[in-house]
């Protein structure tokens, strides 16, 4: 690429990386205001989540047409070509986040009506904070280039998979306890389950970051620990 074309590139990239990070920021918000919503019961809050999933979305739209025609006008290769694919993936990841999000605050809208299952609010909420914490580490790892902080997010997940396991169990008791809370158990599960899948998206983004700075991605297969499938290793 001669230096008129890469510069122009690079200013391209740059504009796409903004709206990354603005995306990114919408989409840590969400994270954090579904779950203060279901906390707090606070149906209004659902509402103003489930809304600025729009805005979420036009983000996607616009960072796929600014990367589409950066390839169309620069004809990037190598690293340069990578970067470009690497944020069509980002915002991919971002947008499904943003939708568990969303699905988080429907069912936020329907569990007012019924009891509070105990601790469980709590228990999703810091489940929802430790993945916050991650995007936003994810995404700070991508503006600078960060492998060692990218592959500390990719080990974090097992954490995340830990606490849904924990949850998992819960729900489990709570239900055979009482059937009468089987219908709210299992919204919450299903939100538990919308937070675990937030944290293997956001562990995509750090596997795509490393790719992006190193060449290759990581070699060793990713730590997982949901084992929700062997429901009988979870007495």
């Amino acid at each position: 690429m001669n230096e008129h074309i890469s510069s122009a590139y690079d200013r391209d990239l740059e504009g796409i990386t903004t709206l990354i990070v603005q995306m990114g920021g919408l989409v840590e918000e969400a994270i954090l205001k579904a779950a203060k919503s279901l906390a707090d019961r606070d149906v209004e809050l659902a509402d103003e989540v489930r809304a600025a999933d729009k805005t979420i979305d036009q983000l996607e739209v616009q960072i796929n047409e600014e990367a589409a025609r950066t390839i169309a006008l620069r004809a990037p290769v190598s690293k340069d070509l990578r970067s470009v694919l690497t944020v069509l993936r980002l915002a991919a990841s971002l947008e499904r986040i943003g939708d568990y999000a969303k699905n988080i605050a429907k069912r936020t809208s329907v569990l007012v009506e019924m009891s509070p299952v105990n601790g469980s609010d709590a228990a999703l909420r810091r489940m929802a904070r430790e993945v916050q914490a991650m995007l936003k580490d994810v995404l700070d790892a991508y503006i600078r280039g960060d492998v060692a902080l990218a592959e500390d997010v990719r080990q974090r997940d097992q954490e995340v998979d830990q606490m849904y396991n924990a949850l998992f169990r819960e729900f489990l008791t709570f239900m055979m306890e009482d059937p009468r809370q089987i219908t709210a158990c299992m919204h919450l599960h299903f939100m538990a389950k919308n937070i675990e899948r937030m944290g293997d998206l956001t562990t995509n983004m750090a596997e795509q970051i490393i790719y992006l700075v190193t060449g290759e991605m990581p070699d060793e297969a990713r730590p997982k620990e949901d084992r929700t499938a062997y429901v009988s290793d979870l007495s």
